[in-house]
């Protein structure tokens, strides 16, 4: 297990409980939603997963087998480096070129110098931009700057990415784009845990379905599938010919 939360609580940083009693947990390979309005505490909690938030009362609090109630700070630097975080406004260095974003981050990570060449054209070619990798982040579109941001988050090949409203900013075409790029690392043992407010993504990408609503957090994943079932019959049309009309039943 990657994240195994029992009867959290979340704090702002300004001290304000956010969520109460969360029970959240991720596995390898799983693709897990975390939806809800704006402020019902999702980025919260996701801050939490990347250690930007500490957690103090808790049943449970597990991420990557350390305990977050006793997580010491000069411990969170190492723990970071098996996970990758995938922001909204993608975070890129305006000052250098994608390559120099990419090898800041594997130089800092302590990669050796004669293997950083390879990794980075590895994970370009994952996110289809290593023709882009001498620009610099503004000659890029707002697509190509977060598969550049993925691109960054696989480079230390993470056990789970973090990813906060990673399509906020991107259009619905580049918006699916990037969707089938994050479910094929999925699909490769990569946990992925996304914030969203973009509901059709879930119906054309499955995964285990979380809500933050009223200061709590339901899985209603078996909800939200029964749902979308029930909106597709009621969307479908009736058929017609030239005999009998055709009455579509729900069941």
């Amino acid at each position: 297990m990657l994240v195994e939360y029992k009867n959290v609580n979340i704090y702002q940083q300004d001290g304000s409980k956010i969520l109460s009693d969360v029970d959240f947990k991720v596995d390898e390979g799983e693709f897990v939603y975390l939806i809800g309005r704006v402020g019902s505490g999702k980025s919260s909690l996701l801050k939490t997963l990347y250690f930007e938030l500490d957690v103090k009362e808790a049943d449970t609090a597990m991420v990557l087998d350390t305990d977050l109630t006793t997580l010491r700070r000069k411990h969170i630097p190492a723990l970071r480096r098996q996970m990758g975080i995938i922001f909204q406004d993608f975070q890129l260095l305006t000052d250098r070129t994608i390559y120099k974003n990419l090898r800041f981050v594997l130089r800092a990570t302590g990669w050796k110098k004669a293997d950083v060449d390879a990794r980075i054209t590895e994970v370009l070619e994952l996110v289809g931009m290593k023709s882009k990798m001498n620009c610099m982040p503004h000659e890029l579109s707002g697509g190509e700057q977060q598969r550049v941001a993925i691109a960054r988050a696989l480079l230390n090949s993470p056990k789970m990415i973090v990813a906060d409203e990673p399509m906020g900013n991107l259009d619905p075409e580049t918006a699916h784009t990037i969707m089938e790029i994050l479910r094929h690392i999925a699909q490769t043992g990569t946990a992925v845990i996304m914030s969203t407010h973009n509901m059709p993504l879930l119906e054309e990408f499955p995964g285990i379905v979380y809500r933050c609503v009223d200061g709590r957090i339901e899985e209603m994943t078996s909800d939200y599938n029964k749902m979308q079932i029930e909106e597709n019959l009621e969307e479908e049309p009736v058929q017609e010919s030239n005999d009998e009309p055709i009455m579509i039943l729900e069941s």
